[in-house]
């Protein structure tokens, strides 16, 4: 009895020995031999593609400039790939299934990302993790400048869409192959739970795409992010929209102004210049690399064309209506001078005496009809056109 007793005790110590010895994180880096740098040189497992679970989180959306055609994002990168001699079973050191690494130790891919234009600025993560059953996970956040072609021939109702396309620099298709970790519904998700920042984007969603590409002549795998958003329109209208339209109803307004005098021309110059002024803005926030011309600036010159025509109809007006201004005066002249000089003119004033007047108001109703159908008809055009922004 006291010999079990005794064997007991001793095999309590043992084991209580041998849990104190291997319940740190140093025992689990001694057992899986990291002392030499040989798995930080070269890439893990056997002659076959490695897979690299890749998700991207979009955390920003920074900036989105319509005139150099970039796209400046805050990303959090998370991949994951396995390393089956990073191996332990966790009831051998305490319950202890993963461990934090510095990234030097270890082999990572070399990422990529082919439409950025600037060199990510934020550091990179100095650790990594291990879990026990040999996945290696790397999480990097990055502040990315890329490249993408905006169409704005929408604009300010357009839905734009960047893409994102990681990749290897050096590896082939053959030792890596990038593939979503989570399926799309998962990254739109956790994307609008992060989102801290818009600015005048609204984001829509965000869809993976895994492919092999052809560069300078090797194959490569390519996991492509095409993410969409679409501008939020509010401040765009009440800047220069409604303004526009204000100085068209302006224009409209001015066809009840009497001809007599040089107010209405003086009135109508002055809705013009405006409308131009307007254009010069807007002019500055589009790009001048555009393939087509945005609706905003059919709209722009539209409105222009309009008022000009309507400028035009007052000059012609205004010089019919001076006609008859000046057979009034002769008129007034052969009263004063004698029958000679009424004779003289007769041919000349008498006969049209109000005549030009009796034309320009024919002219001006004939015109302001026309000026409400083109205009109708131009609007109803844009409206249409506008319409067919991208449902999402």
């Amino acid at each position: 009895m006291m010999l079990s007793g005794f064997l007991f005790l001793l095999l309590l110590k043992a084991l209580d020995g041998k849990s104190n010895g291997s319940c740190r994180h140093r025992d689990v880096l001694r057992h899986l031999n990291l002392t030499d740098n040989e798995d930080a040189m070269t890439r893990p497992g056997i002659n076959s593609p490695l897979k690299i679970e890749l998700d991207v989180l979009l955390y920003a959306i920074l900036d989105v400039d319509e005139k150099r055609q970039q796209f400046v994002s805050y990303l959090w990168v998370d991949m994951s790939w396995q390393n089956d001699d990073l191996m332990w079973n966790p009831d051998d050191f305490c319950g202890i299934k993963r461990i934090y690494l510095p990234t030097k130790l270890l082999w990572q891919p070399d990422l990529t990302i082919e439409e950025m234009t600037e060199k990510d600025k934020t550091l990179p993560s100095c650790q990594l993790m291990v879990v026990n059953n040999g996945t290696i996970m790397l999480r990097n956040d990055m502040v990315l400048v890329s490249a993408c072609k905006l169409h704005i021939f929408q604009f300010p109702f357009d839905v734009q869409s960047c893409t994102l396309s990681f990749k290897s620099v050096t590896h082939l298709d053959e030792d890596l192959q990038f593939v979503p970790e989570k399926d799309s519904m998962w990254n739109d998700d956790w994307s609008r739970r992060m989102m801290q920042a818009q600015n005048e984007w609204l984001f829509i969603d965000m869809k993976p795409n895994s492919k092999t590409v052809d560069n300078f002549g090797f194959n490569q795998s390519m996991l492509v992010y095409t993410i969409r958003m679409k501008r939020r329109s509010a401040l765009y209208i009440a800047n220069l929209l409604v303004p526009i339209l204000f100085f068209f109803c302006l224009d409209l307004a001015s066809f009840l102004i009497s001809q007599k005098g040089g107010e209405k021309l003086s009135f109508k110059v002055t809705v013009l210049l405006a409308v131009t002024v307007m254009q010069l803005i807007l002019n500055e926030i589009l790009p001048a690399s555009s393939n087509r011309i945005p609706l905003i600036v059919v709209f722009c010159i539209g409105i222009f064309g309009l008022m000009m025509l309507s400028l035009m109809e007052t000059i012609l007006i205004m010089h019919l209506v001076e006609k008859d201004n000046e057979a009034d005066k002769d008129q007034i002249l052969s009263n004063v001078f004698g029958d000679k000089l009424e004779k003289d003119s007769f041919q000349n004033s008498s006969r049209v005496a109000g005549y030009w007047t009796r034309v320009s108001k024919t002219i001006s109703k004939v015109f302001f009809i026309f000026y409400l159908i083109a205009a109708t008809v131009f609007f109803l055009c844009l409206y249409f056109l506008w319409r067919r922004v991208e449902k999402w």
